[in-house]
């Protein structure tokens, strides 16, 4: 891609860049509330899958290079894998984050079984032929279900993490029974859930969850308090979403 062709974005004033495409696949505020969601302990190997322009990573290393031991940044499509490349040398993460292109239907194919001890993923959110479907096929692939199914990105995860450890998924709340069905088929054990609404109000339905599943885990689910983005309609971000995107 030329660089006419890109945007260079910064989050935390300033302090992580993070190049896109101008007229491409675009992140939005949900890797932001899944990259906060995430809990890390020491030595880490994690794999962010799909990974679109690596985004979720570069805040994951930000926040926590220190215990991190390795991220790998895992995407079907040539263009965002070479977008990540660029992004981690502009952040200097070359030494702990790195670039894997491939098709997560053929995993194994890429990883030792059970090789990763946490694997996030901002999955596409709506299935083949549903939702507005984009003119850009960027786009198309990295938020519609036609590259991969739910099904398949949530067996590629669990082939992935290690017995016991996590995996973390941002999806939309209406969403939730699907998981719910998916995920104990794949011995994948709901652990922590979180709903993310708009603002506050009784009347409005959630538009996001947030999950911890943990690999062979036990009874016990940890149900969060509601995550607001905004103080209210129209609002500025709340307290909570403003600490997101403050700098170390």
């Amino acid at each position: 891609m030329f660089e006419e062709e890109r945007t260079s974005d910064t989050l935390f004033d300033g302090a992580l860049r993070c190049l896109q495409h101008r007229n491409g696949y675009r992140f939005s505020i949900d890797p932001i509330l899944l990259a906060h969601f995430v809990r890390l302990t020491k030595d880490e190997k994690i794999l962010d899958l799909g990974a679109g322009c690596g985004v979720i990573g570069l805040i994951l290393l930000y926040r926590a290079r220190k215990i991190i031991q390795s991220l790998t940044a895992f995407e079907l499509q040539v263009g965002l894998a070479q977008l990540i490349r660029e992004n981690i040398s502009l952040n200097q993460f070359d030494e702990v984050m790195q670039v894997v292109e491939g098709d997560l239907r053929k995993l194994p194919h890429y990883f030792a079984p059970e090789y990763f001890s946490s694997v996030v993923c901002n999955p596409p959110f709506y299935p083949a032929g549903s939702g507005r479907v984009s003119r850009q096929k960027e786009s198309e692939i990295a938020r519609h279900q036609v590259a991969c199914s739910l099904t398949e990105i949530i067996s590629a995860a669990a082939t992935a993490v290690e017995n016991r450890g996590k995996v973390y998924l941002v999806y939309p709340a209406e969403g939730l029974g699907r998981l719910l069905e998916l995920l104990p088929k794949q011995q994948l054990i709901v652990k922590r859930v979180q709903l993310v609404y708009s603002y506050p109000d009784h009347l409005m339905a959630p538009q996001l969850l947030l999950l911890e599943a943990v690999k062979n885990g036990g009874e016990g689910v940890d149900i969060r308090p509601p995550f607001y983005i905004y103080d209210h309609k129209n609002g500025e971000y709340s307290e909570a979403m403003q600490q997101f995107y403050k700098a170390n």
